[in-house]
């Protein structure tokens, strides 16, 4: 080739939707509620990041083909809400012949950056977005709502999951696969038919994997203080021996690798592993920063925040 120019796929413009409504934690409604949304000054309830990942998936598998599904890893850091209604477009820079790491972003239709990030193919894809961001962490001042966390506090049992396709996911996720495929941004056949998959299972859905993921999470029983409202910061998903399949069993054990805080926020990190049912083979992991709006919790009333 005679030119080095950087080169980009980028997908069509999409509407994604808001489907945490009804959302519900801690005995209270999520931010994706409207008017708890507008109480702590935004808009109204966002889209839920993980929604963007699928925008992603037909230009990764472009690039990769059936290896992105088995050992791809999406790693991104939002930078603006969206709300139903916007639309969104995905990029992914183009890598070098052999290169196992590339760029991504997606940015609203006039220009407004959602969210940036990597994905790459493992296992020697080297730091991801979120690695070189928790690298350069600075160790938290004192910590209120997060104040009986620490780095290295697992999570309390095993935790045994598993999403079938009419599977409501509970308060979390008040909706099933079935339900978000009816209005997911990109569709595959291979999310519901068998026949149709590689793998001869019907796979979950690279944004369907936080849900997944997250639908036991209360049972890992880290004892963060509340009520208080929270949101997805940072959000890397890295298959290690995949896809996940639908209607199979997992075993998943979590733990907390980073503790953060900015003006508004108090963060947690968590490392997320699934397994086999039996616990002996990592299929894939994801990593969730937790952020937590410091004026949404009482214990900071009065306080500059």
């Amino acid at each position: 080739m005679s030119f080095d120019t950087p080169l980009v796929l980028s997908g069509p413009l999409r509407k994604p939707r808001q489907m945490l409504a009804e959302q519900e934690y801690g005995g209270h409604v999520s931010i994706h509620d409207d008017a708890m949304a507008e109480k702590l000054g935004f808009k109204a309830g966002p889209i839920e990041g993980p929604t963007h990942f699928s925008q992603f998936v037909p230009l990764l598998e472009h690039l990769w083909g059936k290896a992105w599904y088995e050992r791809g890893c999406l790693s991104a850091h939002y930078l603006n809400m969206m709300v139903e209604g916007d639309e969104v477009r995905a990029f992914v820079q183009v890598p070098a012949p052999g290169a196992t790491s590339t760029r991504i972003w997606a940015e609203r239709a006039d220009g407004l950056p959602v969210l940036e990030g990597s994905a790459s193919i493992g296992p020697d894809d080297g730091p991801t977005l979120l690695d070189q961001r928790m690298a350069k962490l600075r160790p938290p001042g004192k910590l209120l709502i997060l104040a009986d966390l620490h780095v290295g506090m697992k999570g309390a049992a095993d935790e045994k999951v598993r999403m079938d396709p009419d599977q409501n996911m509970g308060a979390l996720y008040p909706f099933s696969l079935n339900q978000k495929l009816a209005c997911i941004t990109e569709n595959s056949p291979w999310y519901s038919d068998p026949a149709a998959s590689p793998w001869g299972r019907a796979i979950i859905p690279l944004e369907m994997v936080s849900v997944l993921v997250e639908y036991t999470s209360r049972q890992a029983k880290f004892p963060v203080k509340g009520p208080a409202v929270g949101l997805f910061a940072d959000l890397q998903i890295r298959m290690v021996d995949g896809p996940l399949l639908v209607g199979e069993d997992y075993l998943i054990r979590r733990e907390i690798v980073a503790l953060s805080e900015s003006k508004r926020t108090e963060s947690y990190w968590v490392l997320s592993r699934v397994y086999d049912a039996a616990g002996s083979t990592l299929k894939a992991e994801m990593l969730l920063n937790h952020a937590t709006l410091k004026h949404s919790y009482a214990g900071y009333a009065g306080q500059d925040v």
